[in-house]
């Protein structure tokens, strides 16, 4: 199998030749300092440990022009929705034409990231957007809906627009959403006032009959998916979490085969010793693989604090451990 087929049949709960393996974003940096713990000078780590190669289809879901300041009323939303036009040719990716005749006869897998989710869909970078937009959801409910709503229309147009030139196997939310200890909205209100607003993003993508749709969120964000799942999402892919609150274990016992899931390796016990990683990866991986429907995935970037010598033997054990 390739790395498309090998996916699609994971995802469908079927019997691929191996479960799949994406690299977790190993950047320059981190291969530089690991070059000074034994990683060979020209080594390639998809040739060192069985890789499957994964790329991104990223289009601009921002304001453009970029707005010097996010609107706050509803009388600012007709110039925010001409700001947010699907049909910019701006909004594709540099290359579009020859990165479409690449993609016929791929083997690789590829994603369509949709939607950036609540906060970054309302303009939060820093404090003050976002105890504004808080207040926001209190004082003027119907003007969140409807920025949300105007978000959704640039979304699923160019979520159409692009899947009527090429299939993907998975559409990507990202939801930033969650601290340490719960969601920063709660579940009525990011039903309310965020999945209500996906059902466009949604209804393109079941048109397409795009199989995979992905949660893909952060920190703590456990009793928002029952509400995801009735949204019409499948798989979750959570990263950088509070462990005890995101035990894939206990998501799978919880929410069944209904929910497929990528990640769920906590990335700190890479940073500790062989015996945090043993535990880690046995404890963990093999029912989640028993069941089907699983990508097992450090839950984040491996930056420079993660010791060579610890990640060959996270690669080594990971392999044999999924070879069964």
């Amino acid at each position: 199998m390739n790395s498309r087929e090998r996916f699609r049949e994971t995802m469908r709960y079927g019997k691929p030749d191996r479960v799949p393996y994406f690299e977790e974003g190993i950047r320059d940096e981190v291969l530089s300092r690991w070059r000074t713990q034994g990683l060979a000078p020209g080594a390639d780590l998809s040739r060192m440990f069985p890789s499957d190669q994964r790329e991104e289809l990223i289009v601009d879901l921002e304001p453009l022009p970029r707005p010097r300041r996010w609107p706050t009323s509803s009388r600012e939303l007709d110039a925010h929705r001409r700001r947010l036009d699907p049909d910019d040719p701006r909004r594709l990716p540099k290359g579009w034409a020859e990165s479409l005749r690449a993609w016929r006869e791929r083997a690789h897998v590829l994603m369509l990231r949709v939607h950036r989710g609540f906060f970054l869909s309302m303009g939060v970078a820093d404090w003050s957007r976002f105890s504004e937009v808080i207040r926001l959801l209190i004082t003027s409910p119907r003007f969140v809906r409807d920025a949300m709503a105007i978000q959704a229309d640039l979304a699923a147009g160019l979520a159409d627009r692009v899947l009527r030139e090429v299939e993907i196997e998975a559409a990507v939310f990202t939801e930033p959403i969650g601290g340490n200890d719960r969601p920063l909205i709660s579940p009525q209100m990011y039903e309310d006032f965020v999945l209500t607003s996906y059902e466009p993003v949604l209804a393109v993508l079941r048109r397409h009959r795009v199989e995979t749709i992905v949660f893909r969120t952060f920190a703590n964000s456990r009793i928002l998916i029952p509400s995801v799942l009735k949204g019409g999402f499948n798989c979750l892919w959570a990263c950088e979490v509070n462990v005890d609150a995101m035990d894939y274990r206990d998501i799978r016992r919880e929410f069944g085969r209904d929910l497929r899931l990528i990640g769920g390796i906590d990335l700190d016990a890479l940073r500790r010793d062989k015996e945090a990683i043993r535990r880690e990866i046995e404890e963990k991986v093999p029912p989640l693989l028993a069941e089907g429907g699983y990508v097992p995935l450090a839950d984040g970037r491996v930056r420079e604090d993660v010791p060579f010598e610890n990640y060959v033997y996270y690669r080594q054990l990971l392999e044999r451990v999924t070879r069964g």
